[in-house]
């Protein structure tokens, strides 16, 4: 590593030491500063330093946090610890997504010389491991709400006073409250969720067969992984999308490179094609798309997107701002109620169980008086778990030649069949860099099986604004995938090795 570059890089004023310095944190003269001797306040009184609306990944990393740091809380959920991600999200979805990769293997395993057979699906089984995966983890987060002394408060809450929230007729008082109610999923106007023939992925998650077939409308994260573990599964798969693109908001190269996998694996889709209308069939459903087009299917999935969970639960009569159902807060999470935050899905941004649990540290650390470092939403790394996965952080390249202009930019694609264990594992993609020219790295994009575990390697870069010549030295695991990240940044420092 050059000499400057080391100095920038862990520097007193570099990221890392940003990060690691209160010094560096924004100023709080616009707001007192709590100590952790302040709070006294008395749990067995209903009354709590920090009061939490919501038991998501959000709310619950905040609750545990804050007990970690001696505060007294309060966790309000009317379902179960762990909320939609644990129970009705994430993690669900990736068990339906490995028992799909099984499949998938088992179909496949002659390439490898492995004599094996594919005999079909057993649903109930399917469902066995899925719950099981998620109670185990369920378990494991209410021993730890134990172990922390969070008190658990079960119903639906609603907030009736800046420092408030009731729930079934009893009200709980609090020196801070914190917003985390979640999100939901959304239709259409006018498309009518019946929970049999029309779904949501919470359905789709409960379904006790395998359908013969399925409509999915939304090309996005949910949708394509839905249309994913339902194709390992056997199902005949269409994909509506009225964008031109699968994964929009994805670099255009990591959205082709998976158009090209999915009709290489017989997933169809329709992008540009908004959707019309559906009707009920004696099957199934019939869809209409834009210009007339009809598909048909036992099914279809409404995968279009998440709303904020937020009508009725008291923020704007408490007079918390809102736009379009969401909670606007300032860069320190704190809405416009003093002493109110908010976090996850609710705040405007990216909608990911990870950026919620982050944001929960931060407010519980924010309010304890720890002064934590704001972290950037373009530093939150995003992965689409379908065959083959896709993975980015930072900007696309689209959006970093919008903000530094075209001639700032320059970008380099280390394909991955130069990179021995993707050969071993036979999956094809690559690894994208998006530079400042003569600057750092702005945006890494990968496309591929498995690259969901290179992004947390992609994420220090993007985060601690690395320059190709700082990671192209260090030593990468052989064989790995991992190394495709070295070779592309040695290519891009000007020392390709096995790239033309």
């Amino acid at each position: 590593m050059a000499k400057d570059r080391k100095a920038d890089l862990w520097g007193p004023a570099s990221p890392v030491m940003r990060r690691a310095n209160p010094a560096f944190a924004p100023s709080r003269a616009d707001r007192p500063v709590h100590h952790l001797g302040e709070f006294v306040s008395d749990p067995h009184a209903n009354s709590f330093d920090v009061l939490i609306l919501g038991g998501g990944s959000g709310g619950y990393a905040a609750a545990f946090r804050a007990a970690q740091l001696g505060l007294s809380v309060a966790l309000v959920e009317k379902d179960k610890l762990g909320g939609t991600c644990l129970h009705r999200g994430c993690i669900p979805t990736k068990a339906l997504l490995h028992a799909g990769e099984v499949a998938d293997a088992a179909r496949e395993a002659d390439q490898f010389g492995i004599q094996a057979s594919f005999n079909g699906v057993d649903m109930k089984a399917v469902n066995a491991y899925k719950d099981g995966v998620v109670t185990k983890l369920y378990k494991g987060l209410q021993g730890l709400a134990k172990a922390r002394k969070v008190q658990l408060i079960e119903g639906e809450g609603r907030l009736v006073a800046p420092d408030a929230v009731e729930v079934a007729g009893t009200r709980y008082t609090a020196k801070n409250v914190v917003l985390a109610t979640g999100s939901y999923s959304k239709t259409l106007p006018g498309l009518v969720v019946d929970g049999e023939r029309v779904i949501t992925s919470e359905h789709a998650l409960g379904l006790d067969h395998v359908p013969a077939s399925a409509i999915v409308l939304g090309g996005g994260v949910i949708g394509c992984e839905f249309a994913s573990a339902w194709k390992s599964f056997g199902v005949d798969v269409t994909i509506v999308e009225a964008l031109p693109r699968l994964l929009a908001v994805e670099d255009e190269a990591s959205s082709k490179a998976l158009e090209r996998a999915f009709r290489k694996r017989g997933i169809k889709f329709k992008v540009g094609k908004p959707f019309e209308g559906v009707e009920r069939t004696d099957s199934g459903v019939k869809v209409t798309i834009q210009g007339g087009e009809t598909i048909e299917a036992e099914l279809l999935l409404v995968a279009v997107g998440r709303g904020p969970t937020t009508a009725n639960l008291g923020y704007e009569e408490q007079g918390v701002k809102m736009e379009r159902g969401f909670v606007l807060t300032d860069e320190r999470l704190r809405t416009s109620v003093p002493g109110v935050y908010a976090v996850g899905d609710i705040v405007p941004g990216v909608q990911l169980a990870h950026r919620g649990f982050q944001q929960g540290i931060f407010v519980a650390e924010e309010i304890a008086g720890q002064h934590p470092q704001v972290f950037e939403e373009s530093g939150i790394p995003r992965v689409t778990y379908s065959e083959p996965e896709v993975a980015s952080v930072g900007l696309n390249e689209s959006k970093a030649r919008e903000i530094y202009g075209d001639d700032k930019i320059e970008t380099l694609q280390y394909d991955l069949t130069g990179n021995g264990k993707s050969q071993i594992l036979r999956t094809a993609g690559f690894v994208k860099l998006v530079r400042v020219k003569d600057g750092p790295v702005v945006g890494v994009h990968m496309v591929g099986a498995r690259v969901s575990e290179l992004i947390g390697e992609a994420q220090l870069i993007y985060n601690w604004e690395a320059f190709p010549g700082d990671v192209a030295p260090l030593v990468h695991m052989h064989p790995t995938q991992n190394e495709a990240l070295g070779e592309a940044h040695m290519a891009l420092a000007g020392k390709p090795l096995h790239v033309h």
